[in-house]
């Protein structure tokens, strides 16, 4: 490759000089030689002006897109509802279509903005050597003209096409992130998505005993000091996947450690009383994916979940203390009825397994 010092400079400070001669200097003095420049279109042409009007659609399209994605992601009725329903059935789909389209539409302006409207360029470069003082004004010219070259200035359908295109993009962006600490998915009242079999509502608005797999009920004296069982609530189909989110760990602390998990649990707004003596029950749903947090260390105190290896220490609220998890286990507030077998004393009080509203 040629390595020619450039000779006979333009006066780039010129004022009789275009942009496009100082851009070409600028080039001539990098040693590239520009072979071919032309312009795709005569200036203010039909054919111009109808390229125009074609890449502001796409930009309107994916204006007119991300203003449906967000109508869609605001007003539709969103909350989920048992059995297939048109709410439930097209909200995810639509989102993805509409957001799919408003894409599509910045892709498509950008291709063919570039493909059709932007001049053609053939440059050939040989290797540059040395330098001069006057490369920080060519650089900056180079970059005006580039910009001069995208035709905003004499495009206003462009450059509207742009604002109105794109600015809904940055709010469809923000909309997930922020549009989920609008309003409390839970509501007012517990819906039944948000409920466990331990509601006393599916049991005739009678307390709900806490039974083996087998369905039957559980005494105190049947948890040996330190042991834990796994309990299920006392409804009819209470320990199939039915009641899927009701898996709960009884365990029998020690006396000082059962002391230690009543002082926890009183100084808890929700988990305040939810023990019985030494008895805590907690929910088996790992806060992290929803695995069975089943494998308890009866010297630490600790449950472990096989899963991720997130371990919660029971004497202190099923608090989080290694592993992925960062939201404690839902505690399950119990008691004994007249006949001496556990019963719920409330559904649980938080919501049961991974969930993000009340993550803190």
């Amino acid at each position: 490759m040629s390595t020619k010092t450039p000779t006979e400079q333009v006066d780039i400070n010129d004022p009789r000089l275009s942009r496009f001669e100082i851009i070409r200097e600028g080039a001539r003095r990098d040693d590239i030689e520009i072979v071919h420049y032309e312009p795709q279109f005569p200036p203010g042409s039909k054919a111009e002006k109808r390229m125009v009007r074609i890449i502001a659609g796409f930009f309107l399209l994916t204006g007119v897109a991300s203003l449906a994605f967000l109508g869609i992601f605001i007003f539709w009725p969103w909350e989920y509802e048992f059995g297939a329903t048109a709410a439930s059935k097209f909200y995810t789909p639509l989102l993805g279509i509409t957001l799919g389209i408003a894409l599509l539409g910045i892709g498509f302006g950008i291709l063919t903005w570039a493909k059709k409207l932007l001049p053609h360029e053939i440059s050939v470069q040989d290797r540059h050597v040395g330098t001069n003082a006057d490369e920080q004004k060519l650089t900056g010219e180079t970059a005006l003209y580039m910009l001069d070259e995208l035709g905003l200035k004499r495009r206003p359908l462009l450059k509207g096409a742009i604002g109105l295109g794109l600015a809904p993009v940055a709010v469809v962006a923000a909309a997930p992130l922020i549009g989920g600490l609008i309003k409390n998915p839970h509501g007012d009242e517990r819906q039944s998505m948000f409920k466990t079999g331990f509601n006393a509502d599916y049991n005739d608005g009678k307390l709900v005993r806490l039974v083996r797999e087998d369905g039957s009920p559980v005494r105190p004296e049947d948890v040996s000091a330190g042991g834990q069982i796994t309990v299920f609530p006392g409804v009819e189909h209470g320990a199939t996947n039915e009641w899927a989110d009701s898996p709960t760990l009884l365990i029998h602390l020690r006396a000082d450690d059962a002391a230690k998990a009543a002082e926890a649990a009183d100084a808890d707004e929700i988990n305040k009383g939810a023990y019985y003596g030494p008895y805590v029950a907690f929910s088996k749903i790992c806060s992290h994916a929803g695995c069975p947090a089943s494998l308890y260390e009866q010297q630490t105190n600790r449950l472990l979940c096989p899963c991720h290896q997130s371990q919660f220490l029971i004497i202190d609220n099923a608090r989080p203390i290694f592993g992925p998890a960062h939201r404690r286990l839902a505690m399950l507030p119990i008691e004994v009825d007249s006949e001496g077998f556990f019963v719920a004393k409330a559904d649980y009080k938080e919501a049961v397994g991974p969930d993000f509203w009340e993550r803190p």
